[in-house]
């Protein structure tokens, strides 16, 4: 069988055999390129000797580093031995090459495994070449492989390693390229980084590359010089050493090796018919590919959006901040919120409105087109829909509107079931049941949402009218809201910690999660966050179009994280008063000195003050049926996961309803339909694992801005006056403790969850966003300054850094 341990590498074409490494170079060879020529110690060789040491027993249970121990002294047997040393004398007598991993998972579409097992420079030997190949086996178990493979879903009993051994080229310079751009996406761009000696350096991040952008033809577009201080370089008795490097001052790359290898990268793309990640050397002036492997997390190529388009992606950059799941796509994003508000679109005459704007691969989310709205013929019959609805539907009266009484009496009910308890058939109903609440929540909508625009306007045209239009958010930021109730009940929990010394030791020692799990000690601090998460915690952490994410009520160390944000420096809400301040200025007017005008302005700020506090309420409200969905499809997959076809009851969000629904018992499944399911689900989790760095929606193409002089980063204006304070980057609710009086808050999008934090910020500065967002709306009326829509600023901005806010003009300057 000795056929089956070692293969030439212009023979290596199976990668059940040569591993993804060894199949990509022999393609590569076959196809032309200048790859350096070798063998491959097939997977054959690694099974035999992993079968000496009884591996397959314990490679479920042990730990990687009994692993590795058992292949690290795993025997050679001499049939191995003498195809090795036959094959390595065919190279030339004692010649240097590279042993490199090349694993069956490696270099798959989604999964590079790049730098996850180990690769030796400069062997010599036949003695240490064996060495270093049995070396490459036990990396198939390193720890930070074995989880990227687990996060990949790739089955650990059956992955196997081949070597490739390959002629080592002694570079002058090497180093890495694209044949498309990793940053932002084009395929017409080919980027090279470059080094001095071998390309190790560059691969492992040990030096700060050239760094090369060319067109498709090869010509240079734009050139960063490289900080490099060691370089790698062969050793005389075999291995590398690191040198000090020598600077030049010049370009490493000439504009003909530039274009040669521009020209193996469109090659490759050719050949592969995929972008293309390649590792290239140079030495004495030739050029050699050493090994080439699919792009992953490739962002979309770039399109250029009108201003409609980036009107629409603004909106749906704070909807979208994380990737939706197969299983969000087909139920609350699909038959909720985003559909209910293409309804209400349609019965005003809009088309097009949230509809088409996600492209799905195979079941997964990979990129968002902005919806094509534009007006139907119903759109002539609007002004006289809005008028009647204005006319008969007050806001002030939709708290007491009976609809509004059976959506809460029905999501209360939902919540109430025995989920456990219902048989599979009532079980699937409960989703379905969950998702016809919203029809609700879609009517009251429709009929009070004209008078909202209505009195909003209607206020923002006399405070015009009069010169008066700073005093807009102040006037229309008094009206009691359920996020405000929240935030009161978040400051009464903070006070009886005030009030406990061992309750605010407890929690000035310890984090939101440690806090949590000392609760028991403290009964009546216990059932006031009871209280809270049953009355306020239906609210989503991340956002209101996603059942995914865990509720307000299922992630307790986030409300605890608020409450100690509020311990030492309780919040001063002064929205009440400072909107009676505004109303009183106001009607200091001269124009206003009628009492018959006065008593008119006071009916317009309180309609628009109640049409402000629907649209932040019926938020809130269209979510309660959303932690019913959330447990129901989390039941559904613990049920899944008992009968086999999942490893994790989360596992239910890679698949979409209709594959559960059309299930009509979980317990009689067929094992044909098992395996169909699991193999969805390992297949969507490992695309979502390779887009993991990859945004939905690309906000900066989105939110582009020009020159802006001193500015660090600059965005939309959103909220009037200056504050300078301490940066503090926030990215997700889980991180709300962090975040002191006075902060700058800045993070990439906000939601209603995220409204306690303005007590404490000084300032907003959000990626995402307009000037009509959830974040602007709210900062407005806390009189903070806010800048939207900066694109980059939670990538931009460090955390500790003093900076100012300037909320007039959109700018932030370092302080």
């Amino acid at each position: 069988m000795t056929f089956l341990m070692v293969v030439g590498l212009d023979e290596a074409r199976e990668l059940s055999v040569v591993g993804g490494k060894g199949a990509n170079l022999g393609e590569m060879l076959r196809a032309g390129l200048p790859v350096p020529g070798g063998f491959v110690v097939t997977t054959e060789a690694y099974a035999q000797a992993a079968e000496s040491v009884g591996l397959a027993a314990r490679v479920r249970d042990a730990e990687p580093s009994e692993l590795r121990r058992m292949l690290a002294g795993a025997p050679i047997p001499q049939e191995l031995r003498d195809a090795v040393a036959d094959a390595y004398a065919k190279l030339g007598p004692d010649v240097a090459v590279a042993v490199r991993s090349s694993a069956t998972a490696e270099d798959l579409p989604g999964a590079a495994f790049a730098g996850q097992q180990d690769t030796y420079l400069n062997v010599v030997g036949v003695d240490d070449v064996l060495d270093a190949v049995r070396r490459c086996w036990a990396s198939l178990w390193t720890d930070r492989a074995v989880s990227y493979r687990r996060e990949r879903r790739v089955d650990p009993g059956g992955v196997r390693i081949a070597v490739v051994v390959q002629q080592l080229v002694d570079a002058d310079v090497a180093g890495v390229m694209f044949s498309a751009d990793p940053v932002s996406g084009r395929r017409d761009r080919i980027v090279v980084d470059a080094a001095a000696g071998l390309g190790e350096a560059v691969v492992s991040g040990m030096v700060t590359p050239e760094h090369y952008e060319l067109d498709e033809d090869g010509a240079l577009q734009k050139w960063t010089p490289g900080r490099a201080d060691v370089v790698i370089r062969t050793d005389a008795g075999g291995g590398i050493r690191h040198d000090t490097a020598a600077q030049t001052g010049g370009r490493l790359l000439s504009a003909s090796q530039l274009a040669k290898l521009a020209g193996y990268a469109r090659a490759a793309v050719t050949h592969f018919g995929r972008p293309q990640d390649m590792e290239w050397a140079i030495a004495d002036g030739t050029v050699h590919i050493l090994q080439a492997r699919p792009m992953t997390a490739l962002p979309p190529e770039p399109r250029r959006l009108n201003r409609r388009e980036r009107v629409q992606s603004m909106i749906f950059s704070e909807y979208l901040p994380v990737r939706p799941y197969p299983m969000d796509v087909t139920t609350w994003l699909g038959r909720g919120p985003a559909d209910m508000m293409r309804q209400i679109t349609v019965y005003f005459g809009i088309r097009g409105a949230f509809t088409d704007y996600l492209i799905e691969e195979d079941g997964v989310v990979t990129g968002f087109v902005p919806p094509h709205m534009r007006p139907g013929p119903a759109i002539l019959l609007t002004p006289f829909k809005v008028i009647r609805k204005a006319l008969r539907f007050h806001p002030e009266d939709a708290p007491h509107d009976p609809r509004l009484a059976r959506l809460l009496a029905g999501a209360d009910e939902l919540d109430a079931l025995p989920l456990p308890d219902l048989s599979w058939r009532d079980l699937l109903r409960v989703p379905e049941r969950a998702l016809a609440l919203m029809d609700l929540s879609r009517d009251m909508r429709i009929d009070y949402l004209p008078g909202t625009a209505i009195a909003v306007i209607r206020l923002g045209v006399v405070t015009t009218l009069l010169g008066r239009r700073e005093l807009l958010a102040e006037l229309t930021g008094g009206a009691p809201t359920r996020t405000a109730a929240s935030e009161r009940a978040l400051a009464d929990m903070a006070e009886m910690v005030r009030a406990d010394a061992v309750l605010r030791e407890l929690f000035a020692s310890k984090t939101p999660a440690e806090v949590v799990s000392e609760l028991d000690r403290f009964p009546e601090f216990s059932s006031a966050l009871d209280a809270f998460c049953h009355e306020f915690g239906r609210k989503e952490t991340a956002s209101p179009l996603l059942v995914s994410p865990p509720t307000l009520a299922e992630s307790p160390d986030v409300i605890i994280g608020m409450v100690a944000g509020f311990v030492d420096n309780p919040p001063q809400d002064d929205r009440r008063s400072r909107s009676d301040d505004a109303l009183a200025r106001l009607l200091r007017h001269p124009l206003l000195r009628p009492k018959w005008l006065q008593r008119a302005v006071r009916h317009w700020v309180r309609a628009a003050q109640a049409g402000v506090a629907y649209r932040e309420d019926s938020h809130f409200h269209f979510t309660a049926s959303l932690p019913a969905l959330r447990r129901a499809l989390l039941e559904i997959g613990r049920r899944m996961q008992d009968a086999g076809v999942l490893d994790d009851s989360f596992d239910v969000f890679h698949l979409r309803w209709d594959e559960v629904a059309g299930n009509h018992d979980v317990a009689t499944m067929n094992q044909a339909t098992v395996e169909r399911l699991r193999g969805l689900v390992v297949a969507r989790a490992a695309r979502r694992a390779e887009l993991a760095g990859i945004p939905v929606v690309d906000v900066r193409d989105v939110f582009r801005r020009g020159n802006e002089g001193d500015a660090v980063v600059s965005g939309a204006p959103a909220g009037g006056g200056t504050a300078t304070g301490p940066v503090r980057v926030i990215r997700e609710a889980a991180d709300f403790h962090r975040l002191q009086q006075g902060d700058v808050l800045v993070c990439p999008y906000t939601n209603p969850a995220w409204t306690p934090l303005f007590l404490r910020a000084a300032a907003v500065v959000v990626d995402t966003g307009s000037i009509a967002s959830h974040a602007a709306i709210v900062a407005r009326e806390y009189g903070l300054p806010a800048v939207m829509g900066t694109g980059d600023g939670t990538a931009v901005l460090v955390d500790g850094e003093t900076v100012t806010v300037d909320g007039t003009t959109g700018r932030v300057t370092r302080g």
